[in-house]
């Protein structure tokens, strides 16, 4: 195995513990030292890829896409989300302690009757009584006048009707606390917890992913708005110029010099090129339209591009094949679910352990308030529990089972990813050279068009050429033109699809202000 590879699985046995170093070193294929595209393109890629445009216009609507692109907005917020699903999975590790107060008043409702007659006596017996008497054996003196409210009717002192309920009020204060505790005997907690964190350090990768992404997106919708106009203004000029040719047709045929047949070609020529241009016009609007909603904008179509396409530098470099595991995010997204998933598969399989968990209880209880922090009442309980599971239908062995397979697959995924990323990469180096050389090839034959087409009106207007060999050679002009165009914006979007696919980093007009400021510039 060639160097890059080696590096590659050292950095993978350094850094996944959990994962299947076998199978992996199996499905990764050797990685070269420098692109088969370009044997020399392995030095290091410029930091700030934006700047190499040299166009402050876009740098501004990049900052205004990440400002307000909703999507990105949705990642950030999943960030977040992962985040607090580390946290969550971090309490697991932890003791959880509650606390709880009561408070409770409850009525009781005797019958004095039912007492007396369990006692021995009757209705009859206690109709002759005294006030006094009935006080003296049930309590029954509510306001304490010496006399039972409400029964005393002649008032003089004997009861002249049957007694009462007698209603009774018990109060209850009480104040407890709980605390239990999972103990992480076979680090299965711990697994889930790393886990999850593994999970939220790959929804930080995959920000940076979309910061990247939509950078890369609001970049080549911008060259594509930039095309879009010199497209609509070629077109422009050719309806322009077919309508100037029917003008001389016209001219000429009045005077006897072409034929209706002339006409007739020109004015066809003029219908395709005003076609044409309704097209160009089409498309302009829409490109605008694209790039609004990247930047969060309504789409009215008011955005107005620039009058040209940047030239491009010359390419610094784009670093060694296995350099970019380190550099693209959607790389380090990937390798860290993939460690999540092999967390999570070793989680599983220690379902299979026993658990033990130590609980304790203290709580406090009485009829009045002050009751709860007297210590005399103070009372509490420790116990320890050890569950193993012996029989849940295979439920347990089969989520093992699956969250192997689960982390087979995201293996899987990765070692894809990793391919997917050298062949962008790759293809996006060899369009460099066979777009530049595109590029160049279209320029001499837009301008040897151009030199035809304006010695075939000469040759027109002075009748040494017939109207088919001028309408030919606007035509061919025209469409060199157009590819051109064409040609050049292809070659910007490749070089923009390039820093993205060796994974180049750039500078917002914030953290260009901020690095300013740490250098003093």
């Amino acid at each position: 195995m060639r160097f890059g590879g080696v590096a590659l699985i050292a950095l993978m046995t350094a850094s996944c513990a959990s994962v299947d170093q076998e199978l992996l070193e199996a499905q990764l294929p050797d990685t070269p030292a420098s692109w088969t595209a370009d044997q020399a393109a392995t030095a290091t890629p410029t930091g700030d890829w934006v700047a190499a445009f040299q166009d402050s216009a876009l740098r501004g609507l990049i900052d205004e896409a990440l400002e307000h692109n909703n999507n990105y907005l949705a990642t950030a917020a999943n960030l977040d989300q992962a985040r607090a699903g580390a946290r969550i999975a971090r309490a697991d590790l932890l003791p959880t302690l509650g606390a709880s107060a009561r408070s409770s008043r409850n009525a009781i409702v005797t019958d004095p009757t039912l007492s007396a007659q369990v006692g021995g006596g009757g209705v009859n017996e206690l109709s002759g009584l005294r006030a006094q008497e009935i006080e003296d054996r049930f309590g029954l003196d509510t306001d304490g006048d010496g006399r039972l409210d409400g029964l005393d009717t002649d008032n003089d002192g004997v009861i002249d009707a049957d007694l009462p309920n007698r209603r009774l009020y018990i109060n209850n204060f009480s104040l407890g606390a709980q605390i239990q505790w999972e103990l992480d005997v076979w680090g299965r907690l711990t697994d889930q917890t790393r886990a999850a964190y593994k999970d939220a350090a790959a929804a930080y990768a995959d920000l940076e992913a979309a910061r990247l992404s939509l950078a890369a997106r609001v970049a080549q919708a911008w060259f594509a708005l930039i095309e879009a106009r010199q497209q609509r203004e070629l077109a422009e000029r050719d309806t322009e110029a077919r309508e100037r040719n029917l003008r001389v047709t016209e001219r000429r045929y009045d005077r006897g010099v072409s034929s209706s047949l002339d006409v007739r070609l020109s004015r066809s020529a003029l219908g395709s090129s005003q076609a044409n241009l309704a097209l160009r016009q089409r498309l302009e609007l829409e490109a605008s339209r694209a790039l609004e909603v990247l930047l969060g904008r309504y789409p009215a179509a008011e955005l107005e591009a620039a009058a040209t396409l940047p030239s491009l530098p010359e390419l610094e470099g784009a670093g060694a094949p296995g350099e970019i595991l380190t550099r693209r995010p959607d790389l380090i997204a990937a390798e860290a679910r993939m460690e999540s998933a092999g967390l999570q598969a070793r989680a599983a399989r220690k379902q299979l352990l026993p658990q033990l968990t130590l609980t304790s209880q203290i709580s406090t209880s009485g009829p009045n308030l002050a009751d709860i922090i007297d210590p005399e009442r103070l009372a509490g309980n420790i116990a320890a529990g050890l569950f193993q599971p012996l029989f849940q239908g295979g439920r347990i062995l089969a989520n093992s089972k699956r969250a192997r397979a689960a982390a087979e697959a995201s293996l899987y995924s990765y070692v894809q990813t990793v391919l997917t990323a050298y062949q962008e990469a790759e293809n996006a180096i060899a369009a460099e050279t066979l777009l530049a050389a595109r590029e160049e090839a279209l320029r001499l034959a837009y301008e040897e068009a151009a030199a035809a087409e304006e010695l075939t009106e000469r040759r027109y207007s002075s009748g040494a050429a017939t109207i088919f060999n001028l309408l030919d050679a606007q035509t061919r002009r025209i469409s060199s033109e157009s590819a051109y165009i064409q040609a050049q914006q292809q070659r910007v979007s490749n070089r923009v699809q390039l820093y993205l696919a060796i994974g180049g980093d750039f500078l917002t007009e914030e953290r260009l202000a901020a690095l300013q400021a740490e250098t003093g510039e």
